[in-house]
């Protein structure tokens, strides 16, 4: 059996595997996993660098302190009477003990380990589809290169935040889907799932579409399967402090207006920073002009083909999506890649390859981390603490309206002894009136009537905005009297006379 089969099940070739290949084949797993994680770790302060990772900390803390789930935001003075639904409550105190006890560096290990197990699975789903060692070793490198977008920070997704659970549990979903086995624990991963993050959606996307298919085949006891399956799913999240109203929490997020205000629900084209997205965009033509290619190869499964289209479609309409079409599009990659390689390959020497470059990154591992360890924490990009502790000794009183993206680190540096106005848990968290007050300031150009009304409606005492927004600083220093009294690493801090 190949390395994780155990684990993940038999693959869906069905072929009888000797120790001797499991030995050789599990020199694929070291080698992908010691290179991509020497890749994820020499790229760790990005790891830590989602503007929400603030208040995520933060609220670990306080279900900690409390020994329960707040479902009022004890942080904010503008929520009203607006119920917070925390959808990521168990990462969130998971993240809170893990920092507490091992710091930043653990949560970056924890956050590369997320990443191993996506490779680990990746390549099992890559091998039991028939690929060779080498096709699926080009396919799960490329694919696990691309789909953390380390090129547009801060819209990362193989990160410190609960959208790692999402992207795990998803090839985790896909690919017990694919090889058909161990479906029966899909509910319980649900159930997980539903506590660490609102992206659980996604699971039953991934089973209705693999029950759509066996429909179409009439393949009866396929349908009735994951009919089943996703009838336990649906009953296990409910399984969470929520209770029925997580799904008030996940519609708060999915179809609501402030996603056309958040860049990673914003189209592709508006998130592609050259050079960064060449690699991307080399590998979505490669993969376009192999589907066309081989279109009527039957080597591919028919679901692998329809998630993978389907991502990439929705990939160039809300560039959060992109990441989803490189995981499903793997193993139809291998499979198409592997047409293009020689037919007479020296396996054993291949696999002895693999396991000497896999020892090779095992040694590399441990040295890159060490190199990297000094810069892991909190970026002090947005919100120093120096600059924290300024507002903490002059503003602790202060109505505050700060920038959305500092509300996350202020939240965690301060722990609510410095209201904020807003930050990024958006419409789970704040009314809408709030957050259509908010996005008419969030322009270069000032709408003098829409910050005349914010300050007025909502009493504001201090602004705490970034200092390269030169228009604000006339606005509000030169035509309103108001003093900046403070300039810190990222943000200008201004105060009402």
């Amino acid at each position: 059996m190949y390395a994780l089969e155990t684990w993940s099940g038999a693959g869906f070739d069905r072929e009888r595997k000797t120790s001797g290949t499991s030995f050789h084949t599990s020199g694929i797993y070291i080698f992908l996993i010691t290179f991509t994680s020497i890749y994820y770790l020499s790229n760790a302060p990005l790891l830590l660098g989602h503007y929400d990772l603030g208040w995520h900390l933060a609220a670990g803390d306080l279900i900690r302190q409390r020994g329960s789930i707040p479902f009022q935001d004890p942080w904010a003075f503008t929520l009203g009477d607006r119920e917070w639904y925390n959808l990521s409550w168990l990462w969130d105190l998971i993240a809170s003990i893990v920092v507490q006890y091992a710091g930043f560096s653990g949560l970056t290990l924890v956050t590369v380990g997320c990443g191993a197990v996506i490779v680990a699975y990746l390549a099992s789903a890559c091998l039991s589809s028939g690929a060779s060692a080498l096709a699926a070793c080009i396919a799960v490198f490329a694919t696990c290169l691309l789909y953390p977008t380390f090129a547009t920070p801060p819209n990362i997704y193989l990160a410190a935040s609960p959208n790692t659970a999402t992207m795990v549990f998803s090839v985790i979903f896909y690919v017990h889907c694919l090889k058909k086995t161990r479906r029966f624990l899909l509910p319980a991963m649900m159930m997980l799932w539903a506590n660490l993050h609102g992206g659980f959606v996604l699971g039953f996307f991934i089973i209705g579409l693999f029950g759509g298919v066996a429909l179409l085949r009439r393949n009866w006891m396929e349908f009735r399967i994951y009919g089943l399956t996703g009838a336990a799913c649906l009953a296990a999240i409910l399984v969470n402090p929520l209770g029925l109203h997580i799904y008030d929490g996940v519609t708060a997020t999915l179809g609501h207006f402030v996603q056309g205000k958040i860049t990673e629900w914003q189209p592709y084209s508006r998130n592609m920073t050259l050079p960064g997205c060449i690699p991307g965009i080399i590998y979505i033509l490669v993969f376009l002009a192999l589907e066309l290619r081989y279109a009527g190869s039957s080597s591919v499964p028919l679901e692998t083909r329809l998630l993978t289209w389907l991502f990439l479609v929705l990939g160039f309409h809300q560039f959060r999506y992109m990441a989803f079409f490189f995981l499903f599009s793997t193993v139809a990659f291998a499979r198409h890649v592997d047409r293009l390689l020689p037919g007479k390959l020296n396996i054993g020497e291949l696999q002895k390859s693999f396991w000497t470059a896999g020892i090779v990154g095992l040694c590399v591992l441990p040295l890159t981390f060490m190199h990297v360890r000094p810069a892991l924490g909190l970026s002090d990009d947005l919100l120093s603490e120096q600059d924290a502790q300024y507002l903490q000794a002059n503003l602790s009183q202060a109505r505050l309206l700060n920038h959305w993206n500092v509300g996350g680190p202020l939240i965690f540096r301060t722990h609510g002894t410095v209201p904020i106005f807003i930050d990024g848990r958006a419409a789970t968290a704040y009314p809408d009136s709030l957050l259509r007050d908010y996005f008419k300031l969030v322009k270069w150009d000032i709408d003098e009537n829409a910050w005349d009304m914010v300050i007025e409606k909502y009493k504001i005492d201090a602004v705490l905005w970034p200092k390269v927004h030169d228009v604000l600083r006339h606005f509000l220093v030169d035509e309103r009297g108001w003093k900046e009294q403070y300039v810190g690493s990222h943000e200008s801090l201004y105060v009402k006379p």
